[in-house]
């Protein structure tokens, strides 16, 4: 965990503008360093392939759950997407070289989509309202481009918008391939345009996506927490695995003990995506 302290109505601004925000150095090299010792011991585990998609990994290893109440981003989601909220999905990564772009049932490259259910998130003049957000935490060297890199579209989480051919093999006008160091960290919200480019490189992708959104919304990953995770919880990291009440209506309408992140809230700062 670090202790920067970040501009959060600018940044909620930016967001709001950009569709998505790259802030630097977030994790210290130690941080990085042991969770990526995380991650060799889960892969470890599996089976050998060219490419790994891990879900509900916090469940999976101490160090990654560490980062569901990461104090430098808290803030920040609670002005994005306001205090009522969860962790919705928590996802890791791994793309080995292929340059060959060979496709595997893990998904070594992904073509461009909106993240969402099936059918997708219903739209307004074209217009997919921001539902859940993204954190991602680079954990490799992604400072060139190429290296499995994810891929998005500036600006189109508010404006009608389709890539037209969606292989991300090809070039969309105005693409944008994010570059990071380990301990960058990439946020973008379900509705902007992206894509998981091939990895060309000699480099392996690491990243570790953890995903916030209402808590009133099912998360995608896993149904609720396990007794482990929620034994040695914070008040805040409880919140954001989702255990406030045992009456669902509370989901909706939570009293302010059981949400207590409302704390971070900044009323006077950017506006929420819900406001």
């Amino acid at each position: 965990m670090t202790t920067q302290t970040l501009n959060v109505p600018a940044l909620i601004e930016q967001f709001h503008r950009d569709g998505y925000l790259i802030l630097r150095g977030v994790l210290s090299p130690e941080k990085v360093n042991r969770l990526n010792a995380a991650i060799d011991r889960i892969v470890a585990g599996e089976p050998e392939a060219l490419a790994y998609n891990i879900y509900n990994s916090v469940e999976r290893d101490d160090e990654i759950a560490s980062l569901i109440d990461e104090p430098t981003l808290l803030p920040l989601m609670v002005g994005l997407l306001g205090y009522n909220i969860q962790l919705h999905i928590s996802h890791l990564t791994i793309r080995k070289p292929n340059p060959n772009d060979v496709k595997t049932e893990s998904q070594s490259f992904i073509n461009w989509h909106q993240d969402g259910p099936h059918p997708q998130f219903p739209k307004q003049n074209g217009v997919t309202s921001t539902y859940y957000i993204k954190t991602c935490y680079i954990l490799s060297d992604m400072s060139e481009p190429n290296r499995g890199n994810t891929k998005i579209i500036p600006g189109s989480h508010n404006k009608p918008f389709h890539p037209g051919n969606q292989d991300v093999r090809g070039e969309v006008e105005g693409e944008v391939q994010v570059c990071g160091k380990p301990g960058d960290v990439f946020i973008f919200p379900q509705n902007l345009w992206h894509a998981g480019a091939p990895n060309h490189s000699e480099f392996t992708r690491r990243q570790l996506f953890l995903g916030y959104s209402p808590i009133w919304m099912r998360p995608i990953d896993y149904h609720q927490a396990s007794e482990r995770l929620l034994a040695s919880a914070s008040p805040y990291r409880k919140q954001l695995l989702g255990s406030i009440d045992s009456n669902p209506f509370k989901y909706y309408v939570p009293n302010a003990e059981m949400v207590p992140l409302k704390e971070l809230a900044q009323p006077e700062g950017g506006k929420s995506v819900y406001e």
